[in-house]
Order: C-alpha cells, then structure tokens, then sequence
C-alpha cells in the first residue's frame, strides 16, 4: 500500500511539473487598456480581419476586448472604441483610403481613425519600429483592409480642399 502511495505522490508531482511547465511556456498576454466603447459591435468584424504579422512582428494575445498588440516587445497596439476626433489641426494622412490623424509623441506617436465611428487607435514606437525593420508605413497599410470594416462617414480636409469651397455670398 505504502508504495502505491508513493507512486501517486510522485505521478502527481510530474503532472503539477509538467503543467507549469507548458503554462509558463505559453507568452503573457499584453497589458492593454480597452478603450472607452471597447464592446461596440462596429468593431467585431474589424478584430477578426486583423492581419496575423505586420512585418515580422507576430499577433500577440491582449487581456482587454478590441485590442490588439503585434511584436515582442510590442512594437504595435491597436484599440478600437477610442473618442472620435472631431476637427483638428494636427496632420492627417490618407493610406489606402484610410484617413489617420497623427499626433506624435516621446517616444510613442498615436494615430487615429478620422470619420470613422467607433475610432482606432493605434500606439507606435518609431524606435521599436525601427529596430524590427517595421515602417510606419507598413503598419498603416498592413492594417488598411480591416481597418476598412469600420464604415467612413467622413474625410480629412487640408488646407488645399478649404480653398476650393464655394465662396459664401
């Protein structure tokens, strides 16, 4: 009996070993903040259609709803449901008929969705970038397609298409 005992003891020690093992195998998931209108439906298909790779950095599990983190370290974290930009006078740029307003910062840089509704924010390093040999060009545009789920209603205007408006009589 004492060596049945025994034996059950030290099966259940390799099970309890062998477990943590494989979970401390597994990477942690990023820590990122859902944004305020995370549970909006409008974001559902866009999380789906995410790209798998941006560059080589790889699709990483996230512990909040309608984010995403590509990299590690994170090079690129995505949020859908973020406020919506109203007008602005910071730069905006257009990539594959996605409009994005670009507020740079040290050292992460935010751009947002414009005339989108729920908005998507997404956090780059340019250093972080740099060194995975990621630009922030192929983010914008290895994100465009599911981006594009969430419907435009609206457009950046720069100084160019404010002078081409019909004169106020």
């Amino acid at each position: 009996m004492h060596q049945k005992t025994l034996r059950r003891t030290a099966l259940a020690i390799a099970l309890a070993s062998a477990s943590g093992t494989a979970l401390s195998a597994c990477a942690p998931a990023v820590d990122v903040t859902a944004a305020a209108d995370a549970a909006n439906p409008a974001c559902a298909p866009m999380m789906v259609a995410l790209p798998d790779q941006i560059g080589d950095a790889a699709l990483r599990k996230t512990n909040s709803q309608a984010t995403a983190a590509w990299g590690d370290p994170s090079q690129v974290i995505l949020r859908c449901g973020v406020n919506v930009p109203g007008p602005t006078t910071d730069r905006c740029v257009s990539v594959n008929d996605i409009d994005w307003v670009i507020k740079e910062g040290d050292p992460v840089y935010t751009l947002t969705t414009f005339g989108r509704e729920p908005a998507t924010e997404i956090l780059i390093d340019p250093v972080k970038l740099e060194a995975a040999n990621i630009s922030s060009a192929t983010v914008l545009t290895e994100l465009a397609a599911a981006v594009g789920k969430i419907k435009a209603t609206g457009k950046c205007v720069g100084q160019e298409d404010l002078q081409n408006l019909p004169s106020a009589q």
